[in-house]
């Protein structure tokens, strides 16, 4: 078979849209579609979503990808050879065995209901926050997986009942989908790779297993949970009624992984993906470092059975373009997203105003369940130009926020910097078209800021981990990014050291200013 008659295909599963991108042997795409499916916001600080309704998107956009690839002369029918998943991490969701059907919505990562079970485990356990720290690497939040289970334990009858019946099935997007895609009732295949698991709470980072003392302090039965595979492995078969039925599932990846994937970073190199929220990643290499800053310590990826785990720390920022959504949905300042870069453009600063987007809290590095958003520093001379600048600005400064404890966590070892001394953030993600947002990216950070040319790095990650396990591509072909960066667009920084130092001084007071806000009367 030609070189070109060869394709991997990705299905991208994030939290407001689902797409499937196909990719020829170059890692060029040839075909996508991208589905937006609904967000259930059943009461202040929930979110949800349908399962159902997201299986059928991933369907609609299999579909539609091949039609398209096909219409433009690819041959995908033959030449498809793999399937790559990867998915919005932490989502959780219960389905029955019987019946194949959810049995509550899917509690979406930002969701922020488990607040009082997470305030209840601190006063309970030793260490308080940080009790499950060194066995998984992450404190206790709103934002994993375990809580947002002991919640449907705790408070849907259909599920405890479905529980002590043996009929329950708890998984992530990754784990529902493979499920359904395997088979589902007929004999669907139950995993989670060990990126998704990294995230549950519930997984130990050294032995990539379930961890049982966890799961008996948590009183959480193992027989419902998936078993853990490698990020590249013929997983299982896609069943029958499936566009693309009998094709290997073959890598799996939570989406900030496949993003580290898909920029290829080695040890001490670090990405940012600008999504709904933000996530930087730096690969720590094979050592487990546990953060003392406010960071999670994760899994990077682990590309094979029997190959090295590559471990990270990350930090994870709730709101980033969802902060774009919102100027845009609730305040009506504009009427699509990529307006606020023009809108920003008019103002050469935010005129004193700083916004802090915590609508459900912060994440790293302050992790502040109780914080609630502020605008500060109006003025009768603010317009709606200053405020767009000052959304994006936001986006800006958490990220630098995480960077500054991720230097402080892996030290000059632990990066790789460039020969002129600089360390190189490499971005990616559909916000990344914004050159605005880009430039003051590197202004805040006093380092260059690296965009490639293909900003979906996510979905391509998920399409190196499948091509590997089925032989397409080897490591070296993916970790190889000396083409990559001549069609790769550089920021450096154009502001001052002590403009930069200002600001953030600036931005800590409006960050502060937002603690113990929570409640706020109605």
């Amino acid at each position: 078979m030609a070189k070109e008659d060869v394709f991997v295909g990705s299905i991208d599963q994030g939290t407001t849209s689902t797409r499937f991108i196909i990719y020829d042997r170059s890692a060029q795409p040839v075909g996508s579609h991208q589905v937006e499916f609904t967000q259930f916001y059943p009461e202040a600080g929930w979110v949800e979503h349908d399962p159902m309704e997201i299986l059928e998107s991933v369907r609609v956009c299999i579909e539609k990808a091949i039609d398209k690839a096909t219409a433009d002369g690819h041959n995908v029918d033959s030449g498809l050879k793999a399937i790559g998943l990867t998915n919005q991490r932490e989502t959780t969701l219960i389905w029955s065995k019987s019946t194949g059907l959810p049995l509550y919505h899917a509690i979406v990562w930002m969701d922020a209901r488990t607040s009082s079970i997470c305030r209840k485990l601190e006063k309970e356990l030793p260490g308080g926050r940080t009790h499950f720290v060194e066995t998984c690497g992450l404190p206790i939040s709103t934002y994993f997986s375990a809580l947002k289970l002991l919640w449907l334990l705790e408070n849907v009858d259909a599920v405890k009942k479905a529980v002590e019946a043996g009929d329950a099935l708890f998984g992530t997007i990754d784990t529902w989908l493979i499920w359904n895609m395997t088979g589902g009732l007929n004999g669907g295949v139950h995993v989670t790779d060990v990126s998704n698991a990294s995230r549950t709470m519930l997984m130990n980072l050294k032995t990539l297993d379930w961890d049982k003392p966890t799961l008996d302090t948590l009183g959480i039965s193992a027989e419902i949970l998936p078993k853990i595979v490698s990020n590249a492995e013929i997983i299982g078969t896609v069943a029958k009624g499936w566009p693309i039925s009998g094709l290997p599932i073959s890598g799996c990846l939570g989406d900030q992984h496949a993003a580290m994937l898909g920029q290829a970073c080695r040890k001490g190199e670090a990405k940012s993906t600008y999504g709904t929220g933000a996530f930087i990643l730096l690969n720590t290499g094979e050592e487990v470092i546990e953060s003392k800053h406010g960071l999670l310590t994760t899994l990077a990826f682990k590309l094979g059975r029997e190959a090295p785990t590559n471990y990270a720390l990350e930090g994870s920022i709730a709101i980033a373009g969802a902060a774009v959504q919102w100027l845009r949905d609730s305040l009506g300042i504009i009427s699509t997203a990529s307006e606020i870069e023009e809108l920003a453009a008019k103002v050469d600063s935010s005129g004193g105003v700083y916004f802090v987007p915590a609508f459900n809290g912060l994440f790293a590095p302050w992790w502040r369940d109780d914080a609630r958003g502020v605008c500060i520093g109006i003025t009768r001379f603010t317009n709606k130009s200053h405020i767009a600048r000052a959304v994006l600005e936001s986006m800006c400064f958490q990220v630098k926020d995480v960077l500054d404890s991720m230097h402080k966590d892996a030290g000059e070892k632990g990066e790789v910097k460039n020969e002129k001394g600089e360390f190189l953030l490499r971005v990616d993600g559909g916000a990344t078209i914004n050159n605005l947002l880009m430039q003051i990216q590197a202004d805040l950070l006093g380092n260059p800021v690296v965009r490639p040319a293909d900003i979906e790095t996510t979905a391509l990650g998920a399409a190196y981990a499948a091509g590997l396990a089925v032989g397409i591509w080897t490591e070296d072909e993916i970790f190889d990014s000396g083409e990559k960066v001549k069609l790769a667009t550089t920021f450096y920084p154009a502001l001052d050291e002590e403009r930069r130092n200002k600001k953030v001084e600036s931005w800590c007071k409006a960050v502060s200013r937002t603690f113990d806000l929570a409640d706020l009367s109605l």
